[in-house]
């Protein structure tokens, strides 16, 4: 796994991009990484909703819950889904709309300073075992690439975000990606 400095593409995922997406600061370097979790419509899995979110494509007829959401502009750089595909909505070096109001050790508006991964899943399911690999190779990865990001720096939405969000959620096995991570 190996991602293209010019383009800042990993070189194993998909790349479908998304509009929701811009420079960041200039004075700013990528030193966090966010987990986070999605499915759509909520605790189901498969199809090209997450990719229609991420695009402004969804469609408010397609699911009841649609509606409600059809008109945000969000994005992640990496989405792994539960078969452990990857897509990549948005260059590492650009930043991605997935944090929101956010703050992390006193610094606010983390989409600033990090890369976003959502995890194909929900707060209370478990994650599959192909998407820790995945998410370890990728975590490890972006390591390399940006030391800044330390074990420390590897943290939850809810982490960043305690008042709005719960994702990844308890069904997220923290221990186990940590230790896989250190053995990687």
């Amino acid at each position: 796994m190996h991602i293209d400095p010019a383009s800042g593409l990993l070189d194993e995922a998909e790349y479908i991009p998304s509009p929701n997406q811009d420079d960041r600061p200039i004075e700013g370097q990528i030193d966090l990484l966010v987990i986070h979790n999605i499915s759509l419509p909520p605790q189901q899995y498969g199809g090209p909703y997450i990719e229609q979110l991420f695009t402004n494509c969804l469609d408010p007829q397609a699911h009841p819950y649609f509606a409600d959401i059809c008109h945000l502009q969000v994005s992640s750089h990496l989405l792994i889904r539960r078969d452990g595909h990857i897509v990549q909505f948005v260059p590492f070096h650009k930043r991605a709309w997935h944090a929101g109001e956010s703050c992390f050790e006193e610094r606010v508006r983390c989409n600033d300073f990090s890369i976003g991964i959502e995890l194909e899943g929900s707060d209370d399911e478990p994650y599959e075992d192909i998407q820790y690999q995945q998410l370890v190779a990728v975590t490890k990865c972006l390591r390399h690439d940006y030391p800044g990001i330390t074990v420390d720096h590897i943290v939850g939405h809810m982490d960043i975000a305690p008042q709005r969000k719960t994702d990844p959620g308890p069904a997220f096995d923290w221990p186990r990606f940590r230790q896989k991570l250190a053995s990687a």
